[in-house]
């Protein structure tokens, strides 16, 4: 491999596994505050999208405020997801509420197919935001520049929040004990409904970059973005914030420089995150910056 095919190599690594650490973000939030796999997570991907994609075509809307109601919309639904499929589910047996993550993932799936059709659009790329940039013998979109901007800022206002807030004070009293938070006196209603608000936003604003970098949409588009999010965020250390945030920049760097280095094995991308998910399970189960933590029968 040429040093200019490594460089290239590197910024299609580092655009791809910042789309994975900002998504895997929202996947260790909710897990470390109620110990849920959301896998409705991924399908928010999908509706941000599909907000934007018609707010631009449908209602000939500046991108940016569709984007805006994009993030806002997919927030809401988030939210409304947790209050009607999760939090009657709360003092249930674990695999029930995960049951129910499951067919809200379905149905919003199979929504999308019935409602809006399951052949794939073009997403639009405004001109003032995508743009070739060249290096030399290099050449990769702005999004390879703009794309792990938005992810560290992101990331640094969720550690802040979690950190210095009073509400994310909250948010690591609960994901510690969540019967004791709430005998002193914290609402556990309102922790746990923004800890989805927040994991939702961050899918949405994964989604939007999702669809700018690979410019189609269809329902079903969240589904291997959240297989992979979800096997970032567990490499890393499932309910780790900095955890999602490395397991999402090694998966990312991993599959590109496979690709890079054994193009024959390039089909076989897909499986190879499948066997990293296995390795990790087997042999660091907690992740590399998580917790080993027991679970309470």
């Amino acid at each position: 491999m040429s040093m200019d095919s490594f460089l290239q190599n590197i910024a299609n690594s580092i655009t791809l596994g910042s789309l994975y650490a900002l998504i895997a973000i929202g996947y260790t939030m909710v897990y470390g505050i109620i110990r849920l796999i959301n896998f409705a997570h991924a399908d928010l991907l999908m509706v941000a999208a599909y907000v934007a994609f018609y707010g631009i075509f449908i209602f000939a809307l500046p991108w940016w405020v569709a984007f805006a109601i994009a993030v806002v919309l997919t927030t809401l639904l988030g939210v409304g997801i947790e209050k009607v499929a999760y939090r009657p589910l709360r003092n249930a047996p674990r695999i029930s509420v995960l049951i129910s993550a499951i067919g809200v993932s379905f149905l919003l799936e199979n929504i999308g197919i019935v409602a809006l059709g399951a052949r794939p659009k073009p997403f639009p790329r405004p001109e003032d935001l995508v743009w070739n940039i060249h290096a030399g013998n290099i050449s990769f979109l702005s999004l390879t520049i703009i794309i792990p901007i938005v992810t560290g800022l992101l990331l640094l206002a969720v550690t802040f929040m979690v950190k210095k807030t009073k509400i994310g004070i909250a948010m690591r009293a609960v994901s510690r004990d969540f019967e004791t938070s709430s005998l002193m006196a914290v609402d556990v209603n309102k922790v746990v409904g923004t800890t989805f608000a927040v994991g939702s936003a961050l899918a949405a604003v994964g989604g939007l970059l999702w669809s700018l970098q690979y410019p189609q949409v269809d329902p079903l588009m969240g589904v291997f973005p959240g297989l992979k999010c979800f096997i970032a965020a567990v490499m890393g250390g499932i309910g780790s914030i900095p955890g999602a945030m490395l397991g999402g920049f090694l998966l990312g760097t991993m599959e590109v420089m496979l690709v890079g280095f054994m193009p024959g094995l390039s089909g076989y991308r897909d499986a190879f995150a499948f066997i990293i998910l296995i390795l990790i399970l087997l042999f660091k189960p907690g992740g590399i910056l998580g917790e080993n933590v027991v679970e309470k029968v």
